[in-house]
């Protein structure tokens, strides 16, 4: 795709004139880097990053049968989901493979706000928008943008500018006025720091932008630090780690499984997750340390001690938080507990590897006191 065909998001103009240097991502014109990825990482874990994320998807579904209708495509039980609160879900297709992973909320009480990854956006639109019955209504958000700002100071930087913020915890939405616009506002990322996303007007975007960049707790923070923060945290990339031929016990996503969901056994593919539920699954998604040699990249080959190929690295690079090459990829189940020895294939050598539990570097969501 040319530098002519990409899209751009609202703060296209912004970035350029912060000497971001842009690359082509998801058929966007995007920020890879500003001041460097190691810089941008290590000053999201110390301070505040700002991202722009407004090439995702965004979208409200509404009318009285919202809920139910939503509910035929993901796992979760949104049926409970309480006004204020939003939960991680997947859109599965009818074999039990996760098209695409997602946020869904009810920051207001008037249906669910949807965030999409930007690659699948427009097909995933399409297959709901198709299949919808009902009193329901789908409307992309396609005047929006979206802002997430992440580490051990967003909190602090976001309060200065509406206090009721602070008293969000992890996963906590709403939909208010802030800055002057009708945002809404979730106490998430997916970085596995502290921070929010904020979806606002686009035509608002640059000025807000700029706004929170007066404040020296925070920077421009591009894709680059952006992908080695959520590998840091043992997030899940879609297309990478998980795609449409993958179901969620594979890519050890079960927690998305809502318990009366598996009860009812009413969701895409149930038969086939449910099954890999109780005999287990061919494969499963595990993070490693690879402890010689360079960083094990995606489509690096997996082997055991005998030297036969087991598997594939998904996603993989160095820890600028742990000074170590960490991966993530699939196994056989019974080469997948933490501890196992493995090997991995880079440019051609065989480098020493071992099985480590995720997420590699700890996360610091902030959870309300019970």
């Amino acid at each position: 795709m040319t530098d002519e065909t990409l899209k751009t998001t609202p703060l296209n103009a912004a970035h350029r004139a912060l000497g971001a240097r842009m690359v082509g991502f998801s058929g966007y014109d995007m920020p890879v880097q500003y001041e460097g990825v190691l810089a941008e990482h290590r000053w999201t874990r110390e301070h505040a990053g700002l991202f722009d994320v407004s090439h995702m998807g965004q979208a409200k579904i509404t009318g009285k049968d919202a809920v139910a209708q939503f509910e035929r495509f993901v796992p979760g039980d949104y049926s409970i989901l309480k006004a204020g609160r939003q939960k991680y879900t997947l859109l599965l297709n009818e074999h039990g493979g996760v098209m695409d992973d997602l946020m869904a909320g009810r920051p207001d009480h008037d249906g669910l706000y949807v965030v999409v990854n930007a690659g699948n956006k427009d097909a995933d639109f399409a297959y709901m928008g198709k299949r919808l019955t009902g009193d329901v209504q789908l409307t992309v958000l396609e005047d929006r943008a979206l802002l997430a700002i992440q580490g051990p100071e967003a909190a602090e930087v976001m309060a200065a500018h509406e206090p009721v913020l602070a008293e969000m915890g992890f996963m906590d939405c709403a939909r208010l006025m802030l800055f002057g616009v009708d945002c809404f506002v979730s106490r998430s990322g997916y970085t596995g720091e502290d921070g929010y996303e904020i979806s606002i007007p686009a035509a608002d975007a640059e000025r807000v932008w700029n706004l929170l960049l007066v404040d020296a707790r925070v920077k421009p923070i591009g894709l680059g630090a952006r992908d080695s923060l959520r590998l840091e945290a043992g997030l899940p990339l879609h297309g990478h780690d998980v795609d449409a031929t993958i179901d969620p016990v594979e890519a050890a996503l079960t927690f998305a499984l809502s318990k009366s969901r598996k009860e009812r056994a009413d969701f895409p593919g149930a038969d086939r997750i449910l099954k890999a539920l109780t005999e287990g699954p061919s494969r499963v998604r595990v993070g490693l340390h690879v402890k010689e040699g360079a960083p094990a990249r995606e489509g690096a080959e997996i082997a055991d001690m005998d030297g036969k190929v087991v598997g594939t690295v998904t996603s993989g690079g160095p820890s600028p938080t742990l000074g170590k090459n960490i991966a993530m990829g699939y196994v056989p189940p019974g080469l997948s507990e933490p501890g196992t020895e493995l090997k991995v294939i880079v440019r051609g050598k065989a480098a020493a590897a071992e099985v480590v539990a995720t997420p590699f570097v700890a996360t610091r969501y902030y959870r309300k006191p019970k």
